[in-house]
């Protein structure tokens, strides 16, 4: 039989301990990390992030955060580079050796390489004495009052430490990059994010002979060949000069049979005015909220602020399909 008290105890203490761990690395956050900063910001080449066992998984998603975010980082095993993985490394390139002993022997002798290669060194150890923070260019102090772990064995509070340490330096160099959200997206086309943020109402659009269009003297009757033939639910209205000046959708198709209005009335009569657009150069998520805003399910599209004359529409349907929803 569990017992769900001791659980409950253990666990938050887990998390106070890490939680703390993190916290400690505030006061470390000075000179030293800024020149760690400024090395990467001006590195010709890339951010090499090696490291062994735990820390070396931890390497891998701040190389990952690294890529995702503007710095071209990839991460390279020591276990690896001794074997000749470190061929990778050219000049330019900046190196971030991690290790919370800092005496790591597969992290220790890839040193002498990097150092004869002329690369630059951010060294990340628990250890400020190491053999690994006195061979860096830049040293960052990531040491841990002490392990989650009772035994103090499994790595626990240093590897949060070190992966809060690695997402403090990815999260300023994207500031001082000017990283936008719109960059972002670029690395993640295929992700929600980058549906929203790289889609273009043009890029999803009706347009040409797709998209429905009556004049102000089509009668009801004639109208719904055209809502029903382009199945979008809403057919534009257009002047004799082919601006837009209404819309008339299955809503009021129903308020006209509710009221009893003749389906020989003409567009002018019934139709709905001042229809909401929205532009071709918007992001498809703009569409979507204006959609929401305005509880429709359909936007006429115009080439400028100030056209009369739509270049398409644009469907909720449209944006659920593409992923934007």
């Amino acid at each position: 039989m569990t017992n769900r008290q001791n659980i409950i105890e253990v666990a938050r203490n887990t998390l106070q301990i890490e939680a703390d761990a993190v916290l400690a690395l505030q006061d470390r956050i000075g000179e030293e990390f800024c020149r760690a900063v400024e090395l990467i910001l001006s590195c010709q080449g890339r951010l090499v992030i090696s490291g062994m066992g735990k820390s070396g998984l931890i390497c891998q998603k701040i190389a990952a955060t690294m890529a995702s975010t503007g710095t071209p980082a990839f991460f390279l095993h020591p276990a690896e580079g001794i074997h000749g993985d470190l061929g990778m490394l050219m000049k330019g390139d900046v190196v971030l050796a991690v290790s919370n002993s800092g005496e790591t022997e597969e992290v220790v002798r890839i040193l002498p390489v990097i150092k004869r290669l002329g690369v630059k060194l951010i060294a990340m150890s628990g250890n400020p004495e190491s053999t690994l923070s006195k061979a860096g260019d830049v040293s960052l102090d990531i040491s841990v009052g002490q392990e989650a772990c009772p035994l103090g064995l499994a790595p626990t509070a240093s590897t949060t430490a070190t992966l809060a340490m690695g997402d403090a330096l990815a999260v300023a160099l994207l500031q001082e990059k000017n990283f936008r959200a719109e960059d972002f997206a670029l690395f993640h086309p295929g992700g929600a994010l980058g549906k929203r943020l790289l889609l273009r109402v043009e890029d999803l659009m009706h347009s040409g002979d797709a998209i429905p269009l009556v004049s102000m003297a089509t009668t009801v009757k004639d109208a719904l060949f055209e809502i029903t033939n382009k199945k979008l639910g809403i057919t534009g209205v257009i002047n004799d000069n082919d601006g837009l000046v209404g819309v008339f959708t299955d809503g009021d198709l129903r308020r006209c049979l509710e009221d009893e209005r003749s389906l020989d009335h003409l567009m002018a009569q019934v139709m709905s005015q001042n229809p909401k657009r929205v532009l071709r150069s918007n992001l498809a998520a703009k569409a979507l909220q204006l959609m929401e805003e305005f509880s429709i399910t359909s936007l006429f599209v115009f080439e400028q602020e100030n056209d009369a004359k739509p270049v398409g529409i644009i469907h909720l349907h449209d944006l659920l399909k593409a992923g934007v929803v």
